[in-house]
Order: C-alpha cells, then sequence, then structure tokens
C-alpha cells in the first residue's frame, strides 16, 4: 500500500460521528470520516457517554455534533467548548475536540484535549487512538504504536485503532505480517471495505512473495 493509497482521518465530515446514540465512555464509536486523502490514519467523533444525562446536555452535545457533521468546525468547537464548562465529566467531548483542532493542524491543543479525555478515563479507546494519530504525525512511531495497542486493549473491538495499526505497521515499521492481521482484524469488526480488502491482497502477495525468497535464497 503506498502512501497515497492510505487514508487520513484526522478531519471530520458527515460520516464521521454517531448523532443520537448514548453509548457508554470507552465503547463502540462511529465509523471513520469520509475526509481529506492523505496517510494519518482514521479517527471518529464521540457520540455522547450514557449516564444519567440531563436533557439539555443531550441537547447540547447533539447541537455540536450536528455542527462537526456539517463541516462548521468553528461553530462545533465553541459548542463543544461550551457543553464541556457546563459538563466536564464527558471524555468524548474532548475527543471531538481534538479532532477540531487536529484538522486544522493545531496538534498542541489537540493532545491538551486528548490529555483531558484520558484523565477522566485512561482506558478510552478513541482519546488512545487520537493520541496515537498525533503521535505518528510527529514521527514518533512506537510511542504512537504504543497508543494505538493500549486503545485495542482497552477494547479489542475498536476497530479504528486496528486500522491505524495497520497503516503504521505496513508503511512506517514495515512489518507486513503484522500490518495484515490489524487490517484483518479491522474487516473482521467493520464488515467489507472495498480498499482494505485490496489492501489485504496485496499484503498476502508481498508476504507470500517474500517467503518464497526467502526460501531460495537459504
Amino acid at each position: 500500500m503506498s502512501l497515497q493509497r492510505s487514508t487520513e482521518f484526522l478531519r471530520f465530515g458527515p460520516a464521521c460521528f454517531v448523532l443520537s446514540a448514548l453509548l457508554l465512555a470507552g465503547c463502540v464509536t462511529g465509523p471513520g470520516s469520509a475526509g481529506s486523502g492523505g496517510k494519518w490514519g482514521k479517527s471518529a467523533g464521540q457520540p455522547l457517554e450514557q449516564r444519567h444525562i440531563p436533557a439539555r446536555a443531550q441537547t447540547l452535545y447533539e447541537q455540536a455534533v450536528a455542527s462537526m457533521a456539517a463541516g462548521e468546525a468553528v461553530d462545533a468547537e465553541l459548542r463543544f467548548k461550551e457543553f464541556l464548562l457546563q459538563y466536564p465529566g464527558y471524555p468524548g467531548a474532548y475527543v471531538n475536540l481534538a479532532i477540531i483542532l487536529a484538522g486544522r493542524g493545531d496538534d498542541l491543543a489537540a493532545e491538551v484535549n486528548v490529555a483531558a479525555a484520558l484523565t477522566i478515563d485512561p482506558q478510552h479507546p478513541a482519546a488512545l487512538n487520537q493520541r496515537g494519530m498525533l503521535l505518528r504525525r510527529q514521527g514518533n512511531f512506537f510511542e504512537a504504536e504504543a497508543a494505538y495497542l493500549k486503545a485495542v486493549t482497552a477494547d479489542p473491538d475498536y476497530a479504528l485503532a486496528h486500522y491505524n495499526l495497520g497503516v503504521l505497521n505496513e508503511l512506517y515499521l514495515q512489518r507486513l505480517d503484522a500490518a495484515l492481521q490489524h487490517f484483518q482484524y479491522y474487516q473482521e469488526i467493520s464488515g467489507a471495505d472495498h480498499g482494505v480488502t485490496k489492501w489485504v491482497a496485496d499484503l498476502e502477495r508481498r508476504i507470500d512473495r517474500a517467503q518464497r525468497t526467502a526460501s531460495v535464497t537459504e
């Protein structure tokens, strides 16, 4: 898989969040966004965690997510900040802010919000995934790997972190077997993905070719 074939999901798009579902902190999130092409991996907007949620909190959160889905980054950022002033205990809101900030290249502010989410819930898989993406963008590949691995340890079915581990292992760590494994996990969890299916087939061919070459050399 070339750099051009991988996909950046630091930026958000209409498909990257769940507008109405209320999920437990650290549970499954919405799918990756349909964001711009690139090479960073996938992130997803966060739904509101299920607790004893005041009706006003739910309304504020859904308004912020709707703005995010519409591509209105400034409005979404302001709405999430307003939400957190009143309801600071929801890590998903910090992750959404991190996605917005990372999408405009403000990695320092994005990391501050990821850290805030992880202070509330150190095992929040989406926050760990977002931290991995920021670390990868900085060229800290092994630290990024550690963050992604923490995400899938916290939630083995967190598909986006498996996708990002596939990208990281193939393109940057040159571990084709590990890349194949994580892309296969991603497909098992997320279902059919035409692009990833092609990458898996390509990896299988490359691994087989490398094994046959090694056998001939021996």
